[in-house]
């Protein structure tokens, strides 16, 4: 290390001044500070200490020859002993150091000119200092050398930690060596697994071109065996329809791939592709031809059915019908004709349980201008067994049936047992209800189960098997309201045919729109019917009416007493519940609808009446009073209708009221 090598330099010593010259300080400490920079970077080690005044034991050197003085090895020295051949007294030495004149012995001063000493003294480098500055330097460096012996031991304790430092990165260089030689090594093994790993890449991307060429070349020459026994014995779970699955791909692939030229695989593989086809074949015409049959049970529910066994098996279905699909056509076949069965059959229970429902009757003598006292009791089921009373011509809780937030139909055991009276709504909301919910569910699953024949397929077989049903329906529909003049049973009734036409478009039901169309038919002409009838007894009532004060409202309330009242008339008061029924059901309806000529209609029939009633009050201003009364009622009951209906026929009373002086 750097301190063997600084050690190991030679460093020449520097002797001792010696004592045999003059007393002058001067010359030696010249030469000494001039290489002390010098001395200072390269003494590894110092002498041994003499005392620079050991030689004032010897005698004065000045009778020494020149040539017996020890010579120096300072440059300054050398420089001195090399110019000057002639000893100088240090007294003038010193005076030439000092700058001053030259001063004999005598005391008197010296000025040579020509003194070799000048050039000496000259040459001298003090550095800038003075004399005594200069003087006190080498007394610094002194001191520096005895600071470096005595840091001598922690440099020595420095080189063994540097030494044992030196023996520990020996051991580390050999380790790295050692590790080094490994990592080649592994690098090695690396590099010859990447060749490896390019190899079977380049031998992957072969295999999947050739994979890519020939996979559907064997695929459609091979046939699992699994797949065979599957569809062959297997049951008829999920795992047998991913088996009849790939025997439809298999199958495919042949028929879209056959080669031109013949090929013996080719050959072989076909029987036996037919052969299994057959048997799958045979085996979803058992399935579905057993789970018709069970249609034909009591007590079986045909939607769970569907749902639980022939839904689920509506891909096999389509795989029959694409291979054989005359036999899918009776298959069809029969299952219309099982639905035709089933639905007339429960349809038609059904109806005879609404049949035992007890309805109020309103026939055609149940008019507005009919005395309440005379009016016949509600009756139910063919009998005439009387009721409570009830009002013909207010609609009350009647629309909460259009209102329902959650619908039901009314079930058979309910109907049977049920002993309150209804209103004819009831039962022909019931029956379409239901009949709206099986037709919808029916198509519904027809169209998924036959989901390879055409809509218009899918539509006739629908109302092949509804169609005896929705005969049942139109002809339930014709009793409830053929006879009936219940004009506002009728109406609720058309309201919730609308609803039902509306449930149909949502569900996309198309095929259901000629029941609606039909059912609508049947209930517009009876609505016109029983109005007319209103109609017509209105103007009856008034064309008996003489229009003289002397008793003209006898003749319709019974009673002398009430001839020449001005209260509301009995008549307005059925004419505004029944305006006010009819207004509430027409909230939203057309200009199309019949409706408002109707109530036109009957209006006016009403006003004539009430003008020919005023007539026989004598009293014009009791005239007057009655007609502001009549046409106040009116006003007031229907003031809570709603819709452009009601806004017209509530402007027509306000205005025949002002005109009456109300």
């Amino acid at each position: 290390m750097w301190l063997d090598r600084l050690s190991g330099q030679s460093t020449p010593s520097i002797s001792p001044v010696p004592w045999n010259r003059s007393t002058s300080p001067a010359p030696g400490r010249s030469s000494l500070h001039i290489n002390r920079n010098a001395a200072n970077l390269r003494r590894p080690e110092l002498p041994q200490r003499m005392s620079s005044w050991s030689g004032l034991v010897n005698g004065s050197s000045d009778s020494l020859p020149v040539n017996a003085r020890e010579q120096p090895r300072s440059n300054l020295r050398n420089q001195i002993t090399a110019s000057t051949t002639v000893t100088s007294n240090p007294i003038d030495v010193l005076s030439k150091i000092l700058g001053s004149s030259s001063v004999t012995e005598n005391g008197v001063s010296s000025d040579t000119e020509d003194d070799p000493l000048d050039s000496f003294v000259a040459d001298i480098d003090f550095e800038g200092l003075s004399l005594q500055e200069f003087v006190s330097s080498g007394a610094t460096q002194e001191g520096q050398a005895v600071k470096f012996e005595d840091n001598q031991k922690g440099l020595e304790e420095l080189h063994k930690s540097i030494q044992a430092c030196d023996e520990i990165l020996v051991s580390v260089e050999k380790n790295l060596t050692v590790f080094q030689a490994d990592l080649a090594a592994v690098s090695a093994e690396i590099e010859t697994l990447q060749n490896k790993s390019i190899n079977l890449t380049e031998r992957l991307e072969r295999r999947k071109q050739v994979e890519k060429k020939l996979g559907p070349e064997v695929g459609k020459l091979s046939l699992s065996p699994v797949v065979v026994k599957k569809i062959a014995d297997g049951p008829l779970d999920d795992a047998w329809a991913q088996a009849l699955q790939e025997l439809e791909e298999a199958t495919k692939l042949y028929d879209t791939s056959k080669s031109d030229h013949a090929i013996k695989a080719e050959g072989d593989i076909r029987p036996l592709l037919d052969k299994v086809k057959d048997r799958a074949v045979e085996r979803i015409r058992d399935h579905v031809v057993a789970q018709i049959k069970a249609l034909r049970s009591p007590s079986i529910n045909a939607q769970v059915l569907q749902r639980n066994a022939l839904s689920k098996f509506k891909d096999a279905y389509s795989f029959l019908a694409r291979h054989q699909p005359k036999l899918e056509e009776e298959i069809a076949q029969a299952y219309i004709n099982t639905m035709r069965w089933y639905y007339l059959s429960h349809f038609t229970r059904y109806k005879a349980a609404l049949e035992k429902l007890r309805l109020h009757t309103i026939d055609k003598t149940d008019t507005l201008a009919q005395d309440e006292s005379s009016r016949r009791a509600p009756t139910g089921a063919g009998s005439r067994s009387p009721t409570g009373p009830f009002d013909v011509f207010s609609l009350g809780r009647r629309i909460d049936t259009l209102r329902a937030a959650n619908p039901q139909a009314m079930s058979s055991f309910v109907a049977e047992e049920d002993k309150s009276i209804h209103y004819l709504e009831t039962p022909f909301r019931a029956f379409n209800l239901a009949l709206i919910d099986n037709a919808s569910a029916e198509f519904s699953f027809m169209t998924e189960f036959f989901s390879k024949a055409s809509f218009h397929t899918v539509s006739r077989r629908f109302l092949t098997a509804l169609e005896p049903t929705l005969t049942l329906g139109r002809a339930f529909t014709k009793q409830l309201v053929e006879t009936s003049s219940d004009a506002l049973g009728i109406l609720v009734c058309l309201r919730l045919n609308q609803h039902f036409a509306f449930e149909l478009q949502r569900r996309k039901v198309s095929s259901m729109e000629g029941y609606v169309n039909g059912t609508s038919m049947l209930l517009w002409p009876r609505f016109q019917i029983v109005m007319d009838v209103q109609c017509d007894a209105l103007k009856k009532a008034a064309s008996g009416l003489s229009g003289r004060p002397s008793g003209s409202a006898l003749s319709l309330t019974g009673s002398s007493s009430n001839a020449s009242s001005i209260a509301p008339h009995p008549i307005t008061q059925r004419f505004a519940n029944f305006l006010q029924g009819i207004l509430l059901l027409s909230r939203d309806a057309g200009d199309d609808e019949p409706v408002q000529r109707s109530l036109g209609r009957l209006k006016d029939e009403y006003l004539t009446l009430l003008v020919k009633l005023s007539k026989g009050i004598a009293d014009a201003k009791k005239r007057e009073r009655f007609l502001v009364n009549n046409y106040s009622l009116v006003g007031t009951i229907i003031a809570e209708t709603v819709g452009r209906m009601a806004e017209e026929f509530k402007e027509i009373f306000a205005v025949l009221k002002e005109g009456s002086g109300g």
